[in-house]
Formats: C-alpha cells, structure tokens, sequence
C-alpha cells in the first residue's frame, strides 16, 4: 500500500514540476543558491580559520620564546659550582609548569640531547606538567631537536591529558620547541610548550553556526523572492492560457486584461489583437458558411421541380426508345442514367446541408452489425459480379449489438462496398469483417484494388476528392458517400478510418460504441489487416480526431495494433469528406 502510494505521489510530483513553470524557476533559484552560498561559506570558513590560527601561532611563538629567554637568563645567573643537573632541570622547569598553569599552557622538559639518538621523551628522565600526556609532542618535532643547536620549531599536535578518574582528554593545540643549555652538565635540553586551541575552536564553531543560520535565511528569502518575481511573470501567462483556452472553445468575445506598459503589457496587447483578427476572420468564415449551405440547400431544393419536370420527360423517351433510331435510343438511355446521377446528387447535397446546419437527428435502435454486413453486402452482389469480384462476409455467430440508427449505418456499410468494389481488381475478394466486444462494434471492409498512396488516406474523405481525376466512376457515384458516411459516423460518436497502400488495397473500418454517448477506446478490428506487410504491424497508427461536439469521442486518441506512415495511416478528421481514391 505504502509502495503504492509512493509511485502515486512520485508520479503527481513528476507531473507538477513538467507543468509548473514556477516550482521550477524556484527550485533551480534555490539550488543555485545553496551552491553559491556553499561555495562562499566554504572559502570565508578557511579564511577564518586561516587568521585565527594564524594570530594564535604567533601568541604562542612569542609566548614560548619569552619564557625561554626568561630560562636562559635564570640559567646564566646560576653558580658555576652548581653540579646537580637534576636539580637544576627542577628548578628551571618547575617555575614555568606553574606560571603554565595560570596562563592555560603546558610545559615538558626532555634531554639530554647528545646527537646519538638518545635524549628522546620515550626514553624516561622528562619533567613535564600534571596529567600531561608525553605522546602530545610529535614525533617529527622530536626528531627536529635530536641533534644540539637546532632552530626553534612548532607544529600542531593534539593535546592529551589523563583526569584524576584515568580518562583521557584531547583538545587541538600548538606545541613550540627550543633548546637551553644547563651550566650544571653542559648539556642541551629541549623545552616543549603546549598551547591549547580550545578557544579558537570555540570561535570557528561559532562562526559557522552563525554563518549556517545566515545561508538558512538567505535561502528562504531568495527562494521567496524568486517565487515572487516568478509568480509575477507566471501569473500574466497562465491567465493566457486561460483565455487561449476559452478562445478555443468559442468564446471568441474573451480578452487579456492590459496594465502597464511593460513587455508583459505589450504582449497582452498583441494578443487581444491577434484575437480580433481572429475573430473577424472566423465571423467571415462562419458568414461565407452560412451563405454556402443555404446556397447548396436553396440550389438542392429549387432543381427538385425542374428535374421532376425533365425526369417525367426523360421517362417517356425511355419509355418509347424502341420507336428509335438506334443513336436516339442510346441518348435516351443515356439521358436516364445521367438524370438518376444528378437526382442521387441532389439527394446527397440535400443531406450534406442538413449536416452543415446541424439538423441531422439519430433515430436510434439496437442494430446487429452483422445483418447490416449481409444485407449490404447481398445487395451489392450483382454490381460485384458484373465487375468480376467476390464479396465475402467474415463474421462471427453471435450477434454484434451497437445502439445506432440503422438507415445511417446501412448507407455507411453501404458506401465502403461500393467504393471497394469500385477499386477493386478484377478476379480478387473483398472482406467484409464485423466483430463486436463489451464495449464497441466494427465493420472492416478490404479490398485489394489499387490502394492509397501516402497521404491520400487523409484527404479520401474529402468532398468530391478523387485520386485519379481521370479515372471514371463505374457505380456512378457522386462523389459524397465517403463524406456522408463521416458525418454519419461522427453523428453516432464513432470512428471511420482508412488504411491503404499502393499495390496493397486498402481497408475502411467503422466502429461505433455499444451505446451512444459511451467513450470509445479501441475497435475489436485492427485497421491494418493481418494480410498486410509484415512491417505495416510493426507500426503504431494514432487515429484523427472526432469533431468536439461529437457524442462519447474523447480527446485521447485511440491507438490500434496496426500500423500506418505518416499521412497513410487512419484518416478521419471532420470536415476532410469524400468519395473515392
């Protein structure tokens, strides 16, 4: 449960600092600044450190060489008959271990130093103040005074010293060296001082809590004022957003709010008139729309009276044909076909206005895509045969059930079977594939005709598009069903795809949701057919679009196991209509 929540937590916080300009201007604000005030900290700590050791290095030096000058004089003030070398270390050491004691410093007195190696503390003989500890003194400052006459020295050591209860301390501190002669023996001896650096750590401790308590509030304050300036910057672009997004979904009236005359200001200003433009130039369009489907719809409505007049006269040539020399019975039988292409004309601009006006309504039912795939294809059968191919229904036993109006989804069935058959090589078979699941129904149809060169799947669904120009329509079709079907289609919230290429056919696939309204999320038939290129199925295709007002599409676009190349894949996209390849 905890790894849940963890890999949820993770994911929204992923998802915060992609979307959040903000956050990210703050969080980098704030590292950089803990870099610099690291690195800053970091070199003033050893310039600190550097001077308190320093100035308390030359306390010492001084300190010691005082005190040894002072041990000089005594020794020189000394008799001359004076042979207790003992004695006489005492007396030399016993008033410095005690003024040590007073001025916080200790003191060990080693020798004698002969230059053979002896003379070393370890070796026994040393005076040295209580509890002292003899390894404090280095042993590389030993061997700086194992020989007679060497320089004063001091290095740093760490001072140890044994309680009354047998602990032992260690504090960091200074040891200074230098060498006296006692007239006694004539021999040399090495004084050691001891100086604690108690008080300098002291210090630094301090100056770096204080210095951590500083970055602690410069950091809280820049992050704050890099959250400020952000926020400032931030807040005019997501109020853009806003109503970018409002513009998108037709609130053409929204504009930014301008104050100022800075560069935020001026952008604002450049939006609201990029939005104007917009705006006129979309009133434009929707008012060249309006007056072109109330032309196709005036145009549709005013021919019907003509054509039924010339319809009547047409029918009574044909009629009387027989009567006629052979090349006027051929024109009145041309004259008939022509006139049942324009009347199917008609009926389909009639339709194609009631689209564009939003008058088209769903008469819905529960339809078994299966009969709707027999009957169509039966009905199509003898056009199919004239042509030299085969339609073949591949469907399972059991019904596929989608809520829909079954004059629309008979004209789509109807259209995809006779485009196919209409492109379709001759002696091949055309599939006609339904399958259906829990939450969607679909109808594929395959042929193996000339197929879609790539990028013509996108445009295949424009009204009056044609592949070939050239090339004559053997059904006699008017150069709308595909664009009809689309709409019916996105009417029922569904999807009418494409896939073809050159050689290869081509496969048209309606799917339509079990219920309307019901987002859809997949089809049960892929686009790509399984007789494909292998390599076409190693490729995604992401599907187009449903038009925004269209009942149960989602914005999410659905993405099937097929494939497709840009341009080739499934089309679709509303308003890209038409009739054949």
């Amino acid at each position: 449960m905890f790894r849940a929540r963890g890999k949820v937590a993770l994911r929204h916080g992923w998802t915060f600092w992609r979307r959040s300009i903000q956050a990210r201007v703050v969080v980098t604000t704030v590292l950089l600044t803990v870099l610099a005030v690291g690195v800053v900290g970091w070199f003033l700590l050893q310039q600190t450190r550097q001077g308190l050791l320093e100035h308390r290095v030359s306390v010492v030096v001084a300190e010691a060489s005082s005190e040894v000058q002072d041990a000089r004089t005594r020794l020189g003030a000394a008799s001359g008959i004076d042979v207790d070398a003992s004695g006489q270390r005492r007396d030399l050491v016993e008033p410095i271990i005690q003024r040590g004691l007073t001025r916080g410093f200790e003191v060990l007195l080693a020798g004698p130093v002969t230059g053979a190696g002896d003379g070393r503390i370890a070796n026994g003989g040393a005076e040295f103040s209580p509890s002292l500890d003899i390894r404090s003194v280095p042993v590389r400052l030993e061997e700086h005074f194992a020989r007679p006459s060497a320089a004063t020295a001091w290095t740093y050591t760490s001072i140890r010293n044994r309680t009354s209860s047998g602990a032992e301390t260690s504090v960091p501190g200074v040891v200074v060296g230098s060498q006296v002669q006692l007239p006694a023996d004539g021999q040399t001896y090495t004084l050691y001082f001891l100086f604690p650096l108690e008080d300098e750590q002291d210090t630094l401790h301090l100056v770096v809590r204080a210095m951590l308590a500083a970055a602690a509030l410069l950091i809280l304050l820049i992050a704050a004022v890099a959250w400020l300036v952000a926020r400032q910057v931030v807040t005019p672009i997501r109020m853009a957003r806003r109503v970018a997004e409002r513009l998108a979904a037709g609130q053409l009236q929204e504009r930014l709010r301008v104050t100022g005359e800075d560069d935020l200001a001026r952008l604002a200003l450049s939006f609201n008139q990029m939005a104007s433009a917009l705006q006129t130039q979309i009133r434009q369009l929707e008012d060249l729309s309006r007056v072109q489907r109330r032309f196709t719809s005036d145009v549709s409505h005013e021919l019907r009276t003509p054509l039924t007049t010339v319809r009547m006269a047409s029918d009574v040539l044909h009629d009387a044909r027989g009567d006629f020399d052979p090349g006027t019975a051929r024109a009145a039988e041309l004259l008939q076909s022509e006139l049942d292409r324009f009347e199917g004309l008609l009926v389909d601009l009639l339709e194609i206005s009631r689209f564009d006006a939003g008058a088209a309504v769903l008469e819905t039912d529960d339809v078994n895509l299966v009969d709707v795939a027999h009957r169509e294809a039966e009905a199509a059968r003898p056009l199919a045969e004239q042509r030299g191919v085969r339609l073949v229904v591949v469907a399972p036993r059991h019904p596929c059930l989608a809520e829909a109006d079954v004059r629309r989804v008979e004209r789509i069935v109807r259209n995809l079977v006779a485009n196919a058959i209409d492109h379709a090589a001759e002696s091949e078979q055309i599939q006609v594939y339904v399958d259906g699941d829990d939450h969607s129904a679909a109808i594929a149809v395959r042929d193996h005709g000339v197929g879609l060169a790539p990028g013509e799947a996108a445009m295949v669904f424009n009204r009056f598009w044609r592949a070939d120009p050239a090339r004559a329509r053997s059904t006699g079709g008017t150069g709308l069903g595909l664009s009809i079907s689309l709409e019916d289609t996105h009417l029922h919230g569904g999807w009418l795809q494409a896939w073809g290429r050159p050689g290869e056919g081509a496969q048209f696939r309606l799917t339509l949701p079990r219920r309307v309204g019901a987002p859809l999320r997949r089809s049960p038939i892929p686009l790509v057919p399984a007789d494909a290129d292998p390599a076409e199925l190693a490729r995604p295709v992401v599907s187009s679009p449903a038009p925004a007002d269209a009942p149960g599409q989602q914005a999410d676009q659905p993405r099937d196991h097929a494939a497709g190349g840009p341009g080739d894949g499934a089309a679709g996209q509303p308003g890209d209509t038409g009739d054949s390849r």
